[in-house]
């Protein structure tokens, strides 16, 4: 099992002269996964039509057969990966391709219902917002505490917001700005015996969190492989158990319409899938480090990361532990502002002049940070983001 910390950095490609704080946010794959991947593009441009139209999914022409398709194959080993199975599985751009997937492949009326909190990212709440209008039904925004310590407060928020007319609920796995693990499996218990169908979105959650999708329960699920399970950007997942297959359609729809789950996601058009087929290199690189070992160093990290800038910086983390996952959000000094324009400006002073990237925004009338911890990191980066603010304040 490797050691982490900053000698991890030549296992990616990363600029040695940043502060590297933000794998969060588009992710950064591992060198190796970056190989494995060429090597995919490599063999497409040998053959391409033969690749892609007859080797690649269950959509295709003539032959030479590929059994399975190549990417039921990839399929079959990030759904072992995440205690699911194959067939249950496809691929989507992102975690935001497989919102729109799922919302707008509902059959809405006027008057039904979207619960989703104010807490969620914002494309995935403009999905419910075009949803919505479109049907003529209407969008639910449960305001959540901007940091919570008890994940029952998340539950008793949800249990007050259904209604009747709830047809569809997205609840987060990790929420994308305030980096806080939310209570799922008990949300979607709740919405489930209310009558409600769950969305859950675990942009965040694939490498950050050890997964069992389906013991979730949900209807849906949907998730990034670019992030935390060390694929090339962009591959996302969309999960849906047998019973919510049919009817559930791509945003691109193509010649697989009708033919099943698979079949109809799998192929929708000409596309590069080397992201999607070296996810497995991904998640096979992250097991050789221990996976375990991996969630609970970038756990800690993060955790021991909050509170150091907390400390530094004379301000309240005021969040439990087990809220934190992979990131964690800290609220700077109130003197460095707190609208929108204060946060770029200092975001862009970071990383321009003191060459840290990191995920800087304003809510709630100040200025928040939000700290990715990955192997590569160790507590010297954090260290050194507490000290640059300093020295601007």
């Amino acid at each position: 099992m490797a050691t982490f910390g900053r000698h991890m950095r030549e296992h990616w490609a990363l600029d040695p002269a940043i502060t590297y704080l933000n794998h969060g946010t588009v992710g950064a794959p591992p060198r190796r996964v970056l190989a494995a991947q060429q090597a995919i593009r490599d063999a497409i441009e040998r053959q391409p039509s033969r690749y892609l139209l007859r080797e690649l999914a269950a959509i295709r022409v003539g032959g030479p057969r590929c059994e399975p398709p190549r990417l039921r194959s990839a399929a079959d080993a990030v759904a072992e990966f995440l205690g699911a199975r194959g067939d249950d599985l496809v691929f989507v751009d992102n975690a935001t391709a497989g919102v729109n997937a799922v919302l707008r492949s509902l059959d809405l009326r006027a008057g039904d219902e979207i619960v989703v909190t104010d807490h969620g990212y914002g494309a995935v709440n403009n999905v419910a917002a075009f949803v919505a209008r479109v049907a003529g039904a209407s969008v639910r925004t449960i305001a959540l505490p901007y940091r919570v310590r008890d994940p029952r407060v998340v539950v008793e928020a949800y249990a007050a917001a259904l209604t009747p007319h709830t047809r569809a609920v997205i609840v987060d796995h990790i929420t994308s700005e305030t980096a806080l693990v939310l209570p799922a499996a008990e949300v979607v218990a709740l919405c489930r015996a209310r009558g409600a169908a769950v969305l859950v979105d675990g942009a965040h959650a694939p490498g950050a969190l050890a997964l069992d999708i389906p013991a979730l329960g949900a209807d849906w699920y949907v998730g990034n492989l670019h992030k935390w399970a060390y694929s090339p950007r962009s591959c996302g997942i969309l999960w849906a158990p047998p019973a919510r297959q049919a009817g559930l359609h791509p945003p691109v729809i193509s010649w697989g319409l009708d033919q099943g789950f698979a079949a109809e996601f799998d192929w929708v058009g000409t596309r590069d899938p080397s992201p999607y087929l070296a996810a497995p290199e991904g998640i096979a690189f992250l097991r050789e480090l221990g996976a375990e070992a991996v969630r609970a160093y970038n756990h800690d990290l993060a955790w021991e990361g909050a509170r150091l800038l907390t400390r530094r910086w004379a301000t309240e983390l005021e969040i439990d532990e087990a809220t934190v996952g992979t990131m964690a959000t800290a609220p700077l000094p109130a003197r460095f502002g707190g609208d929108a324009e204060a946060a770029a400006g200092l975001r862009d002073r970071l990383l321009f002049e003191d060459r840290i990237e990191v995920q800087l925004h304003a809510a709630h009338g100040r200025l928040w940070v939000r700290i990715s911890a990955q192997v590569y990191n160790d507590l010297s980066d954090v260290e050194r983001l507490a000290e640059a603010v300093l020295a601007r304040g």
